[in-house]
């Protein structure tokens, strides 16, 4: 084999390979390439999902105002309740100190 057969056969299998890939690239690309519907329908989904998103963000800060609010209000019940209890215990020691007094007014 002499130079130039040497040339022509090692351009014709590199040739031969280049379009055997060309080829097989083009069928990779084939089979996998996506439709423009479901394109469109992958855009859609997309859309919804970041509209969900957004709407659960907005609704987990809408509850944890809530709870912030609710415990702000519970906060104050039991200040209210504290404060009427311990009214309460001075109206009734006034009481105790007032019905004793009478009993010895009358005893005495």
């Amino acid at each position: 084999m002499d130079r130039t057969e040497f040339i022509a056969v090692t351009a014709s299998i590199l040739f031969v390979a280049f379009v055997m890939g060309w080829f097989a690239h083009w069928l990779v690309h084939r089979f996998a390439r996506v439709a423009q519907s479901d394109m469109s329908e992958l855009d859609k989904m997309a859309q919804a999902l970041h509209e969900a998103e957004e709407q659960r963000d907005q609704t987990v800060t809408y509850f944890q105002q809530r709870e912030a609010e609710m415990s702000n209000q519970q906060s104050q019940t039991e200040a209210e309740l504290r404060a009427a209890m311990d009214g309460l215990r001075e109206a009734r020691h006034e009481t105790e100190e007032l019905r004793s007094y009478i009993e010895r007014m009358n005893a005495g």
